[in-house]
């Protein structure tokens, strides 16, 4: 099969598309032919060694989170997949799901939506389910409540403002200029400019702040949260780390910061907001397999829009 392999951390150009043997099945796994992947940030920040404590030096190495393909083969201890079936989800970690065939555990995938092609059911996995957790189980989110959501046009961003808008809540959403009209498009009923304002000296209060980006701190965000409102951000920094300890055991504004779980069942809930016509993808451009260090370079850009999306096999 073909993939793209990595042999040390570096710059895009370490992530080299090459001929390697097929992975084989687990018990509780299913083979999956991939039909396509995505790039999250967290692909290129582990090829880039910053994860190095965690991934070690277990080379060479493919990388890649999100896929959407066909099972072509089910572990001895699976039974609720059958060869043929059309698959999206993860691989869990480190990856693996920038090849031809990929083998991931039956318990963090799902059917996929059927509306969807191949690659725009590979941007959903990580994105949407690190919204939707983000949201629902540590923001506790309810109908009514004010929800701001921090980079509203990034990967997470755009899911976010379409899960908290099915989920009842007034959202206000943060992008640059040319990002106002999409996310408007998504169902956000304000949107603010951060290259014309900073949302934290606005007048507007919020139960929920969902920083995207990691791009403003617990510290100037409370300005703008109410006094039992949660702020939530899956990019840990040390400010963050202490804050989320600190204000757990006080009452008032929370500090959170998470990692996505993936799971079945929070995919099967995605794929029917999908198939109901609640929530969408947007995909910024799609790459081929072999051009996977240009996606990377241009996530790491971060100009992109939405998702990146890769086409692996037809």
């Amino acid at each position: 099969m073909k993939a793209v392999i990595i042999r040390r951390y570096g710059l895009p150009e370490v992530l080299q598309y090459e001929d390697w043997s097929p992975p084989s099945i687990k018990p509780m796994h299913l083979l999956v032919k991939v039909h396509a992947s995505s790039v999250n940030p967290i692909d290129w920040k582990i090829r880039k060694g910053m994860l190095s404590l965690i991934t070690g030096n277990r080379f060479p190495m493919i990388l890649g989170f999100d896929l959407a393909g066909e099972v072509v083969a089910v572990g001895s201890g699976v039974t609720d997949f059958e060869v043929g079936d059309a698959i999206y989800g993860g691989t869990g970690f480190p990856g693996g799901a920038y090849a031809e065939f990929a083998t991931v555990p039956a318990g963090i995938v799902a059917a996929k939506p059927t509306n969807l092609s191949y690659e725009e059911a590979a941007t959903v996995p990580l994105a949407a389910l690190t919204a939707l957790q983000g949201l629902r189980d540590q923001g506790n989110i309810k109908s009514g409540q004010a929800v701001l959501i921090n980079g509203a046009a990034g990967g997470v961003g755009i899911f976010a403002v379409q899960i908290a808008k099915t989920l009842g809540a007034d959202v206000t959403g943060v992008c640059s200029t040319k990002n106002l009209d999409l996310v408007k498009s998504l169902g956000a009923d304000r949107v603010i400019d951060y290259t014309q304002q900073d949302f934290t000296e606005g007048v507007l209060q919020y139960d929920i702040i969902f920083d995207a980006v990691g791009k403003k701190s617990f510290s100037r965000s409370k300005r703008v949260l109410k006094s039992d409102g949660v702020y939530v951000t899956t990019l840990p920094n040390p400010e963050v780390l202490v804050q989320s300890l600190l204000t757990a055991f006080i009452p008032g504004q929370k500090a959170k910061v998470f990692f996505e779980k993936p799971n079945t069942q929070d995919l099967l809930y995605l794929k029917n907001l999908i198939e109901t016509g609640k929530i969408r993808p947007v995909i910024d451009r799609t790459y081929p397999l072999q051009e996977l260090a240009a996606a990377h370079a241009y996530s790491e850009s971060e100009r992109a829009v939405g998702k990146i999306a890769i086409a692996i096999t037809s």
